[in-house]
């Protein structure tokens, strides 16, 4: 690829420095891999200490917003049906805030309308302070948001606590994968793509861990607390990695992106991967004069080159994730198995009860099973593990119904455990790597934005009639999801893209156009492409 033309605001490379002498042996040392690359080129790593522990701090924001979301499930019944006791009030506080299980969905759900309204600006702002200062004025929202309901005194002040901690997550959901995908190596990708949702879902597990020591009132305060304490900390430690070189290098700031590249890859010669940094970014600038498509002309296919396909893809898996019930299970789960095992009010009282207990442990494997697919995923595809995963989880959604049908709690729990452990494997974290691999650079932003906003509002919506459908279904509350987990089963057969292995452009080759059957096979390479 062709280094940018030497002007004032592009860097020059000279011929000593230009990928062509390789050859001469200035970058090739003696030992390289199969392709050439020598094993001191950047472009050859996979992961390295740096990287990681900058991809760790910024993700301390996707732990954060595992641990607001998870942490209303475990003292739920304590907060909405005063299950401790009866109300009383201490210091000004009162001991537990009753409502009805429509309005705790309700209350419960406002996280995730925050977070649709984050994800909204979210990737506009970035654009223009940067990823690291986003993240780091982000913190102010979980903050303010664990203030309010650590102080609350009414079911409107939690509402808005828990909206405000939405707003932060919706940040976070956007900001974290782009800084982490901008910062990865092409054979990282993947695993830091999946290190966004594998983040949230320790944050999540840690929630509840501490939950059981602190459901009680007036501890549930101290838990809600702890998110601002959280953010306090990430705050401090966001001045010890470097911006996104890719952002720097957008903002021509050249010097400062090769430093923050070379931070990130250690010991590395980043000398030919910065220079195709560039000549990438410098290719995709050249009609910079031109106006950027607007979303509408983006989603009705009039750019120079055809998209539809590519943001159906990216926005349907956003949807997917969250249609499939897996955050059902994930806010709402104690008071499932509580009424599965038909615990009585004593027994529920009595901290941790067996419904508490499990529902740690569906926690715990998630994060677990987040790694297994992390593991395979850039040796089998995003779109086999996807099938796979979507598969599993419509089927232990069925197996759930029938041992609620039969009244056999061990049964649920099993299958509850099975398909938080499926759902993760794939349809949990995939949707996260979508719109970086996907959709070029200078969409990105527009699309990001929209895919986690219509990621959020799934999630508002799931949140909220996940109470009213368990009233109004009792045994086949999973029946729903047994239909759209098997949905996206058939989308990942039928339209999914695979992008391992590819760059961008080679992507965008095989899968512009009109949103179409793609089918490729699950096993064999045979490709059928037919528009619908």
């Amino acid at each position: 690829m062709a280094a940018p033309a030497a002007n004032a605001s592009t860097p020059s490379f000279n011929s000593t420095e230009s990928i062509c002498d390789a050859k001469k042996g200035k970058y090739v040392a003696a030992e390289s891999d199969e392709t050439g690359i020598a094993l001191n080129d950047s472009r050859n790593a996979y992961l390295n200490k740096s990287l990681l522990l900058c991809a760790m701090v910024a993700a301390l924001s996707s732990i954060n917003y595992g641990w607001v979301i998870g942490s209303v499930n475990i003292p739920a019944l304590v907060i909405e049906e005063c299950s401790g006791g009866p109300e009383t009030w201490t210091n000004g506080f009162p001991s537990c805030i009753p409502m009805s299980s429509t309005l705790w969905g309700l209350v419960v759900g406002l996280t995730a309308l925050g977070a649709w309204a984050g994800s909204m600006y979210s990737g506009k702002i970035a654009d223009w302070l940067g990823r690291k200062r986003t993240l780091m004025y982000n913190n102010a929202f979980f903050v303010v948001g664990a203030l309010l309901c650590g102080t609350a005194t009414s079911i409107a002040q939690l509402s808005v606590g828990r909206f405000v901690a939405g707003i932060g997550c919706g940040f976070a959901a956007n900001i974290v994968s782009t800084y982490n995908s901008e910062a990865a190596t092409t054979k990282s990708r993947g695993f830091l793509g999946g290190f966004q949702q594998l983040m949230i879902l320790v944050g999540l597990f840690l929630s509840q861990v501490v939950s059981i020591g602190l459901s009680n009132a007036p501890l549930w305060r101290v838990l809600f607390s702890l998110s601002g304490a959280l953010a306090i900390i990430q705050s401090g430690l966001l001045f010890m990695i470097p911006e996104s070189p890719k952002y720097l290098a957008t903002k021509k700031r050249y010097d400062e992106s090769r430093r923050a590249l070379q931070k990130l890859r250690g010991n590395l010669d980043v000398s030919l991967e910065f220079e195709e940094l560039v000549a990438m970014l410098d290719a995709g600038s050249r009609n910079a004069s031109a106006p950027k498509p607007s979303l509408w002309q983006i989603l009705s296919g009039k750019t120079e080159v055809d998209l539809r396909h590519l943001v159906f893809c990216a926005l349907f898996l956003m949807l997917s994730q969250q249609w499939s019930g897996a955050k059902g299970v994930m806010f709402f789960s104690t008071e499932i198995l509580s009424a599965t095992f038909h615990l009585t009010d004593s027994e529920i009282k009595n901290i941790p009860s067996i419904a508490q207990l499990l529902t740690l442990g569906i926690g715990a494997i998630g994060a677990v099973a987040v790694v297994i697919g992390m593991s395979v995923l850039d040796k089998i595809g995003r779109r086999t593990v996807l099938i796979f995963s979507s598969l599993a989880t419509s089927i232990c959604a069925a197996l759930i119904v029938v041992g609620s049908k039969l009244d056999l709690g061990p049964m649920v729990a099993v299958f509850m455990y099975a398909f938080n452990l499926v759902f993760q494997c794939g349809v949990g974290f995939i949707p996260y790597l979508s719109s970086s691999e996907l959709v070029p650079y200078h969409v990105l932003g527009s699309i990001s934005g929209l895919a986690t906003s219509v990621n959020c509002l799934t999630l508002f919506i799931i949140s909220f009639i996940f109470p009213i459908l368990d009233k109004a279904l009792g045994p086949y509350l999973f029946v729903p999801f047994v239909v759209t987990n098997f949905i996206t089963f058939l989308f990942g057969v039928f339209m999914m893209p695979e992008a391992r292995g590819k760059v961008i452009t080679e992507v965008i080759e095989q899968y512009q156009g009109p949103p179409r059957i793609v089918y490729e096979g699950v096993f064999t390479k045979k490709r059928v492409d037919s528009s619908i």
